[in-house]
């Protein structure tokens, strides 16, 4: 395989995905890290805010197979698995695969779908497989799931059990946009039509050999000390319910490893741990109010936690 130069191609796609996503560039940076680090990432926002061109975009730049499921009340788990249908001419029944059987599924407004439907996802997350009728199939890789929900105060949606949030490696927000990028937006009519001219930024297999230089970023001990302060902050904090899990921890490590690779560094600092914490945490600490942690919260438990 050529050798691949640490910066260009990331700092291509980040590019080319800045000029998509107008204004929301740490974002960006954190879904990449998100599949940098072999992790499903989950977009929470209003609608109209840019959820679905994110992952549109991701997947363009990274030359991967795609596939978009709207999720609804009445979906099935077979429409996302996949179903056997009777092969007349054959005599038996040959399987037709769903769209979870691409590298990038993007499960759009996941939470308006109904429990059942939501847990269809948690074998082929975890595992990278899916069982059906007795028989497991695995998926194409890579594979990530890049899921958008709607805020769960909204009509018709259907709140995520703990159990499937924390498949999540990530969870961002976009927002709204700052007052010069919707003013770009708006006198250029929107970014989405671009989606058709974007092309790969990388060859098959690249991403791959980007994964495995962002996994050996170097974590010192002082660096795990740090982090697993952070992670015993939350199970000691008297606000949360109950702290990150040791999956949560590994979670936080591997994001800190892929921020500090996108910053061309090779080894982890704890800023990167500091940044990607927000991201890694908040759809898994739950107050005893019965809400998620919010960004004070997180810095709150940053501010807390000694750096030695």
């Amino acid at each position: 395989m050529r050798p691949i130069t640490r910066q260009s191609p990331l700092d291509e796609i980040l590019a080319a995905a800045n000029q998509v996503i107008l204004g929301k560039s740490r974002q960006t940076r954190l879904a990449l890290c998100c599949l940098l680090a072999k992790g499903h990432l989950l977009i929470e926002d209003l609608p109209g805010v840019g959820k679905t061109t994110l992952a549109h975009t991701l997947a363009r730049l990274l030359g991967f197979q795609f596939s978009r499921v709207q999720f609804t009340s009445d979906m099935l788990p077979a429409d996302i698995l996949g179903v056997s249908v009777f092969d007349r001419e054959g005599g038996d029944f040959r399987f037709l695969p769903g769209p979870v059987f691409s590298q990038v599924l993007l499960a759009d407004e996941i939470n308006r779908a109904t429990p059942k439907t939501q847990s269809a996802l948690l074998e082929a997350m975890e595992e990278g497989q899916v069982t059906t009728e007795g028989e497991t199939r695995p998926l194409p890789q890579p594979f990530f799931v890049i899921a958008t929900q709607n805020p769960s105060n909204q009509i018709g949606t259907f709140p995520l059990p703990e159990s499937q949030l924390d498949r999540f490696l990530l969870r961002i927000e976009l927002g709204y946009p700052d007052h010069a990028a919707e003013r770009a937006l708006l006198e250029s009519g929107g970014r989405r039509e671009q989606l058709p001219t974007l092309s790969a930024c990388l060859k098959p297999g690249d991403f791959a050999a980007l994964q495995q230089q962002a996994a050996a970023v170097h974590a010192s001990g002082a660096v795990l000390d740090y982090l697993q302060r952070v992670v015993e902050a939350t199970r000691t904090d008297a606000h949360l319910v109950h702290g990150l899990s040791p999956r949560a921890a590994l979670s936080l490590l591997a994001a800190a490893r892929a921020w500090a690779f996108t910053d061309g560094r090779e080894m982890v600092l704890p800023e990167d741990v500091q940044a990607v914490l927000p991201a890694v945490a908040r759809h898994r600490l739950r107050l005893l109010s019965g809400s998620h942690a919010g960004a004070e919260d997180i810095a709150a438990l940053i501010r807390a936690t000694p750096l030695l």
